[in-house]
């Protein structure tokens, strides 16, 4: 295994993401399993941490594969696989009904994560968008679209695992791409952890509200 679990993978990845300590970054992490990761990256950055919302669309009969994803914004971000839509012949009615389910998701997490704490501001700031590894690049491709619509500085994609192809297909959508490991043989993102249990929504929200309360936003500066 390639990381002991989530926590284990954030600590790595914080080692290089070390160099962007001085740009004072955001780190937005894609809930549930990218959260630990990037409590992790933000601890050690000293940086505040919020998430990016995002949910993938599954294809009809087989919600593991994505045929796309939508991540939070006005509008909504959508990002749809053309070919994978036409090769399983999905009809409209089915993306429709599938965008509008997954629209009521990121808003039921926006009030489960956040509560009435707004988004961190990313405008002029470098933000790192972090995951606990990408598969197909569909949530990530959408999330890094819609974070790079709130006209950050630097855009910086980091995550501990992605097969090469979807890191090539990602690299025009964010100005940097660190990523731990790359391997050729891929299966899931879960093989390369020795713990990989599924998150629950409170250890979610316990990580954001630990982080949120050693950052100090009124100040601009981490907590001593």
């Amino acid at each position: 295994m390639a990381f002991r679990d989530r926590s284990d993978a954030g600590r790595r990845l914080a080692v290089e993401l070390a160099r962007f300590k001085d740009a004072h970054p955001v780190v937005l992490a894609l809930p549930r399993g990218g959260v630990p990761v990037g409590f992790e990256i933000a601890e050690k950055l000293e940086a505040p941490l919020d998430v990016v919302l995002v949910r993938k669309i599954g294809a009809p009969g087989f919600e593991e594969l994505a045929i796309g994803a939508i991540a939070e914004g006005t509008p909504v971000e959508q990002v749809i696989d053309p070919e994978t839509v036409a090769q399983l012949d999905v009809p409209q009615d089915y993306l429709d009904r599938a965008i509008d389910r997954q629209k009521h998701e990121i808003e039921r997490r926006r009030l489960a994560y956040r509560g009435d704490r707004p988004p961190l501001e990313v405008r002029g700031c470098c933000a790192i968008v972090v995951d606990d590894g990408i598969a197909t690049g569909a949530t990530m491709r959408a999330a890094l679209r819609a974070v790079r619509r709130r006209h950050p500085e630097r855009l910086v994609m980091a995550v501990p695992v992605a097969p090469p192809d979807a890191l090539e297909a990602l690299r025009t959508e964010a100005d940097e791409l660190v990523c731990l490991e790359s391997p050729e043989a891929f299966a899931a993102v879960g093989q390369f952890y020795a713990e990989f249990h599924q998150l629950r929504d409170e250890e979610v929200t316990d990580l954001l509200n630990r982080a949120a309360a050693r950052w100090r936003p009124a100040s601009g500066e981490p907590p001593q």
